[in-house]
């Protein structure tokens, strides 16, 4: 079969871990006889540089032409003048909004071997295998009013969370069918003891229950979820929430397995049960102190590969070669410096792709 990806390697490590996971990708290929056709463009900081924006209309259509995308990570402390007009970080939301990325998938696995490479004891972390599913076009990122002003009494600042039904319903149907191929439990979070938009939120979810009687559905304020999320994390399955909430609970949900360099992610255009267009990243950020050092973990991004394989080809087996190549590895003792324990082999960037990719190939 033949595949068009369009690759964003981006800022910082993202260039690095990208060739990691581009090279188990080929693996794939040479393995299964998949044709894999990639197409390169820029984003974010370095696209800010290079173009002056941090990401080009010619990029955005180019990404509509492929079946899938693959991105590395933007950003770094060179572009973070709060003054500046551009930020890497809006081609990204600029890349979520034109490709209608509305569903962002974060797994959260606890990998039996790195149990002892979190700072939470090994009974609170064992047996953790959640997935947050994230509103991602929506909410506080991309709501109007957005501005700053100045006015007699000093500066002030707005930021608009606003949510319509449809947007509400299409996460929501996300979170029930994925609950439904998983454990059957759905924990819908938001604020509702305070916020409008999350009482509209939660009485479409209650509504919506009475299509999926086969989920137990419950309802969670997101301080409350934050919480459970250290405290019993393992009783959690499918955890559905809006943007800025999703945001913060998946990156404090990393700290469960050690490291946000294990954790992939997939934005999706529709159900993840069906074929559906997606980009596909890893949760972490562009650490920009550790690029061009050949440290980064590439093992978050080379599992975003799997899910790409998984949700937009549709190819089930590939994916769980992947998946499985990682475990094998990890399970010979190789990591790299962020899950490094004693008596284990730390190894480069460079070199953990390179076990992972000969493992593919059998």
């Amino acid at each position: 079969m033949e595949f068009n990806i369009a690759v964003l390697p981006g800022d910082g490590i993202g260039p690095e871990v990208m060739t990691q996971a581009l090279k188990v990708l080929q693996a794939v290929g040479e393995r299964f006889g998949h044709g894999f056709h990639l197409r390169e463009g820029l984003i974010g900081g370095i696209a800010i540089d290079t173009l002056g924006t941090a990401l080009r209309d010619e990029t955005l259509k180019m990404c509509k032409q492929c079946d899938a995308v693959l991105l590395g990570a933007v950003g770094g402390s060179k572009w973070d003048d709060p003054r500046a007009k551009i930020h890497p970080e809006d081609g990204l939301l600029a890349l979520r909004k034109g490709l209608k990325l509305f569903a962002n998938l974060r797994p959260v696995k606890v990998f039996p071997m790195l149990i002892d490479s979190t700072n939470l004891k090994p009974e609170v972390v064992k047996g953790v295998d959640l997935v947050v599913v994230r509103e991602l076009t929506g909410g506080l990122y991309f709501g109007q009013p957005k501005k700053q002003w100045r006015t007699s009494k000093g500066r002030q600042a707005v930021d608009t969370l606003a949510y319509s039904e449809a947007e509400i319903e299409r996460i929501l149907k996300v979170g029930f069918e994925l609950a439904r191929s998983r454990r059957k439990k759905l924990t819908s979070v938001d604020k509702a003891n305070v916020l409008q938009s999350s009482r509209l939120w939660r009485q479409i979810a209650i509504e919506m229950s009475a299509d999926y009687p086969d989920i137990e559905l419950q309802h969670m304020l997101v301080d409350a979820c934050a919480m459970r999320l250290i405290q019993r994390p393992s009783e959690l399955d499918v955890v559905v929430t809006e943007n800025m909430f999703g945001d913060i609970l998946t990156d404090e949900a990393s700290m469960l397995i050690g490291s946000m360099g294990m954790l992939p992610s997939a934005s999706l255009a529709g159900i993840p049960r069906e074929k559906t267009f997606g980009m596909y990243e890893p949760i972490h950020g562009s650490a920009p102190s550790r690029a061009g050092q050949d440290i980064a973990n590439p093992i978050a991004t080379i599992l975003s590969v799997a899910m790409m394989l998984r949700y937009s080809f549709v190819l089930e087996t590939e994916a769980q070669t992947i998946e499985g190549a990682v475990l094998a590895i990890l399970e010979q003792g190789h990591r790299t410096y962020d899950i490094m324990s004693d008596g284990k082999t730390r190894v480069g960037t460079k070199k953990m792709g390179d076990l992972i990719a000969q493992k593919v190939k059998g």
